[in-house]
C-alpha cells in the first residue's frame, strides 16, 4: 500500500521533501518514477556532413597533377538524446531541436528496449524544440499539468539519458524561472539545479505528481558537466509548441506590425516616462492590427495579453507563444495616460519574415523585401535587414539593421523567396554579400 505523506513529518534525512510513502513508511519517488518513467525514450539521429577539403584540392591544376578526387566526402554523424512521449495513441514523441537538426534518419528506443524508426513531424528551431512520431502498441505518455502552477522552490525530477547512460533519473528544486536573455530565440526557461548533462537533452521535467512541467535542453558549464544551472523549456510553451507542428508541421508566429526599440533612461526623460519598462513604438506598419488599434509612434507598450513587457526581446516572447487570429488586450501609455485596445494578431505579411524560418543562423532578425520606396531603391536590389536582436548570431557576426542582403552563397538575392531558396540548401553555414552605405561586405554566420 501507498500512501502520501500530507501532512506528515517527514524523516530528516529527506529535508522535509514530501515524498509518498512505501507500506513500510520509507520514503520515496519510485511509485512516481514507475509510472512516469515509460514516457522517456532514447532518440537517435543519423546524417551525413560534407567534409571541409582542403585549399588545394579546390585547385583544378592540383587535381589534374595529382589525381586527386573530385567528389565532395562526406561522414556519417549520430546524434543521441532524450525525448518525452506526449501522445501514446498517436505516437508523438517530442524533443531538443538541436537532437534531430543534423539528421536525416531517426530512431526511438524505448525504456523496454523496443526500437521503432520515426518520422521528423517539424521542428522550430526558435524554441529548440522538434515532433517525431512512431508507430508503436502500449506507449505511455507523460501528462502535461492542468494548471501552470509551478514555483520556484518546487521539487522536480530530471529524467534522460546522460552519456549514453539510459533512463536516468536526478532530483532538485526549481531554481528561478522566467529564465531569458541566453541567446537562444524565444526564452521563458525554468532554471533548476537537478543535474542535467550531455545526453539528457530533449528529456523530461516533472514534478512530484509525474507531470510534466518541462523539456530539458541546455546547462551552463566550463566543463560540459552539470554545475547545477541547467534550463528546461515550461510545458506551456512546449503544449503551445507541439500543437503548432503536428498541426502545420512548423510554427507560424502572429505579427503585431510594431517596430520599436527598448526604453532606456535617455529615451524615458526624452518621452517625459516615468517607467522605463516597456517597448517604444518607433514604426507601425500599415494596415497591421496596431495600425487598426490606433497605436502611433512615440506610445510605450507595457504589456500584451498577460505579459508584463520589459524590452523588445519580451514581446518577442509574447507574440512567439501566441497564435495568428488570436485577440489579446494590448496596455500602453500615451501623454502618461494610460490605454487598453484588443489587437487582433495576424499572419506575417510575406513581404516581412522572420528571419528565423529562412535559416536558424537568422533567428532574431526580421527581413522585408525591397520596394520602390525605400531611400535605395534602384540603386540596390536584395531583401531589407529591418531588426537585429542584439545578442543573436546575426549580431555577432556583424549585421546590423538597414542592411540589404544581395547575395547568399553564390546565389543572387532580389526578395524574400529568392531568399529562402538560396538558404535552404545550406546547413551550418551562411555566406551573406550585404551593402551598408553604399559599399559591400561578406558576413559569415555559423
Amino acid at each position: 500500500m501507498i500512501t502520501t505523506a500530507a501532512g506528515c513529518a517527514a524523516p530528516a534525512a529527506v529535508a522535509g521533501i514530501p515524498l509518498p510513502l512505501l507500506a513500510d513508511g520509507t520514503p520515496s519517488l519510485a511509485p512516481m518514477l514507475e509510472e512516469v518513467l515509460p514516457g522517456v525514450v532514447n532518440v537517435v539521429a543519423t546524417g551525413r556532413v560534407r567534409e571541409q577539403s582542403h585549399p588545394l584540392l579546390d585547385d583544378p591544376f592540383f587535381r589534374h597533377f595529382f589525381n586527386a578526387p573530385r567528389q565532395p566526402r562526406y561522414r556519417q554523424t549520430q546524434s543521441i538524446g532524450s525525448g518525452v512521449i506526449i501522445d501514446a495513441r498517436r505516437g508523438y514523441v517530442v524533443t531538443n531541436h538541436h537532437v534531430v537538426e543534423s539528421g536525416s534518419e531517426y530512431l526511438v528506443r524505448l525504456g523496454d528496449d523496443r526500437e521503432f524508426p520515426a518520422q521528423l513531424i517539424g521542428v522550430d528551431p526558435e524554441t529548440d524544440l522538434a515532433v517525431v512520431q512512431i508507430d508503436a502498441a502500449d506507449l505511455t505518455a507523460i501528462p502535461f499539468p492542468e494548471t501552470d502552477r509551478l514555483r520556484v522552490g518546487d521539487f522536480v525530477v530530471a529524467i534522460g539519458n546522460p552519456f549514453g547512460l539510459r533512463q536516468t533519473v536526478t532530483s532538485g528544486i526549481v531554481s528561478a524561472l522566467g529564465r531569458h536573455g541566453l541567446g537562444r530565440g524565444y526564452e521563458d526557461y525554468i532554471q533548476t539545479d537537478a543535474s542535467i548533462n550531455p545526453g539528457n537533452s530533449g528529456g523530461a521535467l516533472v514534478n512530484l505528481q509525474g507531470e510534466l512541467v518541462g523539456i530539458n535542453t541546455m546547462i551552463y558549464s566550463n566543463s560540459g558537466g552539470s554545475i547545477g544551472i541547467g534550463f528546461a523549456i515550461p510545458s506551456s510553451m512546449v503544449r503551445s509548441i507541439t500543437n503548432a507542428i503536428i498541426a502545420d508541421g512548423r510554427v507560424i508566429r502572429p505579427s503585431l506590425g510594431v517596430v520599436g526599440q527598448d526604453l532606456t533612461p535617455e529615451l524615458a526623460q526624452a518621452f517625459d516616462l516615468q517607467s522605463h519598462d516597456g517597448v517604444l513604438v518607433t514604426r507601425i506598419l500599415d494596415g497591421s492590427p496596431a495600425d487598426r488599434a490606433g497605436l502611433e509612434p512615440g506610445d510605450l507598450i507595457q504589456q500584451l495579453g498577460d505579459v508584463r513587457l520589459h524590452d523588445t526581446q519580451s514581446l518577442r516572447r509574447a507574440l512567439g507563444l501566441a497564435s495568428p487570429g488570436e485577440r489579446m488586450p494590448l496596455h500602453y501609455l500615451r501623454n502618461g495616460q494610460r490605454r487598453t485596445v484588443t489587437v487582433t494578431l495576424v499572419k506575417p505579411d510575406l513581404a516581412r519574415l522572420d528571419g528565423a524560418e529562412l535559416h536558424p543562423l537568422l533567428a532574431g532578425t526580421w527581413l522585408t523585401n525591397m520596394t520602390e520606396h525605400h531611400p535605395q531603391a534602384g540603386r540596390a536590389q536584395g531583401v531589407i535587414v529591418e531588426q537585429v536582436a542584439p545578442r543573436s548570431r546575426a549580431a555577432q557576426a556583424g549585421l546590423a539593421a538597414g542592411d540589404i542582403i544581395s547575395q547568399i552563397g553564390r546565389s543572387p538575392v532580389g526578395s524574400l523567396a529568392d531568399a529562402r531558396k538560396a538558404a535552404a540548401s545550406r546547413t551550418h553555414e551562411l555566406v551573406l554579400r550585404i551593402q551598408r552605405d553604399q559599399r559591400s561586405a561578406f558576413i559569415v554566420l555559423r
